[in-house]
């Protein structure tokens, strides 16, 4: 594609980004005892970054129990993201969601999620508010993997896009395995993507591995989207290079050397062999961005070692946008 040299720095940016919070924040996450559990995109960079790239701060995104990506992807700050995976009063959400429930409306990230495909009808409803408030201006992305393809909800979602022609992408992250369960033994057809004509949209499947293969799809459905056209359905085939969870050993579904083959596709391998040649961006300033964001993984981690824990006492607020005091009241068997 032909990408100006500061777009093409920030898909850099952005993977080197995601790719260095997933390996540098979740070690330090289990070294402070957090025992939920986190789940690991490193492998997966080119997708959200692909997508997120074509978007606004005002486009809403919906994401997955493996989002650390999308959030970074559609800007939400890694040092808060830091915070909120150690519990820390200053995340996004004041320590009180973790790993799965990072949400930031300012970004228009409308949160991760730990319920297989369960953004996908949040995304959905955020497209149908653009169609009735915005004429179709802000775009939707559903984010889920292989595995939330095969739940009801994306079907359904995916029919009542498309009756109403909302401005929403359905972006599966087809990284082989629900779990532990290869993709090839779930799905009924071989291109996920097929199922799009289903339901009367356009379906394309990508190579998730190589960031301009995403962004030019993602740009199509974009625009597609704004121009009131309707819904698009993105396959990105891709590969998480660890397990399901920190606690998961993906060498007792899989093999060495599947792991060794898809590693020779990385994302941020493909992007330097891709560009640096073409000298528009040399080795050395993509090195000089690597040690940068190594830089701000440590600041991140800095800053939520030294924030605060979150006080007791709020741990029933923020349950609603304001607490109903007769409904606390009744709780409690006070009087009215």
């Amino acid at each position: 594609m032909d990408l100006d040299r500061d777009t093409l720095i920030r898909l850099y940016r952005t993977m080197k980004t995601i790719r260095d919070f997933e390996e540098r924040g979740i070690p330090e996450t289990g070294q402070r005892g957090m025992s939920a559990s986190v789940h690991s995109s490193a492998g997966q960079e080119a997708v959200p970054t692909g997508v997120c790239a074509n978007l606004n701060d005002d486009d809403y995104i919906g994401s997955t129990h493996r989002g650390h990506g999308h959030c970074i992807a559609k800007g939400v700050d890694p040092k808060g993201m830091m915070a909120e995976l150690f519990g820390r009063a200053t995340g996004p959400n004041k320590g009180k969601g973790g790993s799965m429930h990072i949400a930031d409306m300012s970004k228009g990230m409308l949160g991760t999620n730990g319920i297989v495909a369960g953004s996908v009808p949040l995304a959905v409803g955020a497209a149908l508010t653009s169609k009735l408030k915005y004429n179709n201006q802000r775009v939707a992305v559903a984010f889920f993997g292989d595995g939330g393809a095969n739940q009801g909800v994306l079907h359904e979602c995916m029919n009542l896009a498309s009756v109403w022609k909302l401005p929403v992408i359905f972006c599966c992250e087809n990284n082989g395995y629900a779990e532990s369960t290869p993709v090839e033994y779930a799905s009924s057809v071989e291109r996920i993507s097929d199922r799009a004509a289903g339901y009367n949209m356009p379906g394309f499947t990508v190579d998730g591995m190589n960031v301009f293969d995403v962004y030019e799809a993602a740009s199509h459905a974009v625009a597609r989207a704004r121009a009131g056209e309707g819904p698009t359905m993105l396959e990105c085939r891709t590969y998480r290079y660890y397990g399901h969870t920190v606690f998961d050993n993906p060498l007792s579904y899989r093999t060495a050397e599947e792991e060794e083959h898809w590693r020779g596709r990385d994302p941020l391998k493909v992007f330097r062999e891709t560009v640096v040649p073409q000298g528009e961006i040399t080795a050395e300033e993509l090195d000089s961005i690597d040690a940068e964001i190594g830089a701000l993984m440590e600041d991140a981690v800095q800053f939520a070692d030294q924030s605060p824990l979150p006080e007791p006492h709020e741990l029933y607020e923020d349950v609603y946008v304001e607490y109903p005091l007769d409904m606390m009241r009744r709780g409690a068997n006070m009087p009215a």
